[in-house]
């Protein structure tokens, strides 16, 4: 196919939509149901790139769960334990274990459930029945992936009452070494961004601990390059092969850092006994669940599931996770790795970070002031590399 007519653009008043190949060849993609739009197709090229290149640098299928161009999870096929299962609301899926494919998108999805509420997902891997399951039942625009068993493809169209968009990837195809776009009718150009990353980089460890275990490797790696692919500026927290969370799109480098930190604490306070344990409804919807779990792990519980909302989501009120459950919790966390697109300016992101168990650090360098992000580092014993490319995108 050389062309795809999209309903509209961005916006509905942005007519004229289409998706075509700028020397009039063939598209790489293939739309086996449904009609992506052109912001469908925005995360789902953005998405590919990122599970394409985290296969190829870590050699585990990957999945991406995006947003608005920026991915709200990102995971490596690797095995679900029962917390993770739990939290990841796939303990009832059977065989997963099967289905490294499925336990990266239960992963992806898992980072941030509340962001990836309709997104559109991307699979490194062909979408197997498993996988399908998973994604049967969680609210999602749509998925692209180099290919899908009938089985699977037979689950997906039925979602969406038959609409679900269904995006196919010739996986061979590689885009030209030069790409372009408009803005106010100006055309930019520029050579794209090519950096390779994998875990060989983090040797140049620039702090007094210098020890990167391979399982920080692999979370480094799985961290920056899916900055690769976030809205800049962009902070990554990462841990057991999967994304744990993003701050993307942030004008201060200590706001990405916060962000991205505020929203790892909540996926860990997901994994305390009170949440797994929650007294939810029988009949309340998953999209709900996620909804009162990110309430109930906030310090805007009380006012928000006061005395009046909380027979809306539980059969009783449930015992509060105090803030000094909370601190007492995040305190004893530790081995998270944590990549930042671009270098720190100043320590208050590092300080910043070890809130968060951060232990691993990946950031290009060349502030000014470099040495006091590093005499931070050394103060809590975090070992962190430098001498990264930058990886804005935008």
């Amino acid at each position: 196919m050389k062309e795809i007519k999209l309903k509209y653009g961005c916006n509905p008043q942005q007519g004229d939509a289409r998706l075509m190949m700028e020397n009039g060849g063939t598209l790489p993609v293939t739309v086996l149901n449904g009609a992506p739009g052109y912001i469908n197709f925005l995360d789902a090229l953005n998405a590919w790139q990122l599970v394409r290149e985290l296969k190829l640098a870590c050699g585990l299928p990957a999945a991406a769960s995006f947003k608005h161009v920026s991915p709200a999870g990102a995971a490596l096929g690797l095995p679900l334990d029962g917390i993770d299962r739990r939290a990841c609301r796939v303990e009832d899926i059977e065989g997963l274990s099967d289905s490294p494919v499925a336990c990266a998108y239960a992963r992806a999805r898992g980072t941030d459930r509340l962001s990836s509420f309709g997104d559109w997902i991307a699979l490194s891997d062909t979408c197997d029945e498993i996988c399908a399951r998973v994604i049967q039942r969680e609210v999602s625009d749509g998925i692209i992936a180099p290919g899908y068993t009938k089985e699977a493809l037979d689950i997906l169209k039925a979602k969406r009452k038959g609409g679900y968009n269904i995006v196919a990837i010739d996986p061979d195809y590689a885009p030209d070494a030069i790409e372009r776009k408009q803005v106010f009718g100006v055309t930019f150009e520029q050579a794209r961004n090519t950096a390779v990353i994998d875990p060989l980089l983090f040797d140049n460890a620039v702090t007094e601990n210098r020890d990167i275990p391979q399982n920080a490797r692999r979370d480094l790696t799985l961290a920056l390059l899916t900055l690769k692919y976030t809205q800049s500026n962009s902070v990554c927290y990462a841990l057991h092969g999967q994304t744990t969370g993003v701050g993307a799109g942030q004008q201060s480098r200590v706001h990405c850092t916060r962000l991205a930190g505020n929203k790892s604490d909540i996926w860990q306070l997901r994994r305390h006994e009170k949440t797994l344990s929650l007294p939810f409804l029988p009949a309340l919807g998953r999209a709900e669940r996620d909804n009162a779990v990110d309430i109930y792990v906030s310090d805007e519980y009380e006012a928000v599931l006061g005395e009046s909302a909380w027979p809306r989501f539980f059969t009783h009120r449930p015992e509060p996770l105090s803030g000094e459950e909370k601190r007492a919790y995040l305190s004893a966390l530790s081995g998270v790795s944590l990549a930042s697109d671009a270098f720190f300016p100043f320590a208050d992101n590092i300080e910043r970070a070890c809130r968060s168990g951060v232990s691993y650090i990946a950031q290009p360098g060349g502030s000014i002031r470099d040495a006091e992000v590093i005499a931070a580092c050394n103060a809590h014993g975090v070992a962190m590399a430098m001498g990264f490319p930058r990886l804005f995108h935008h």
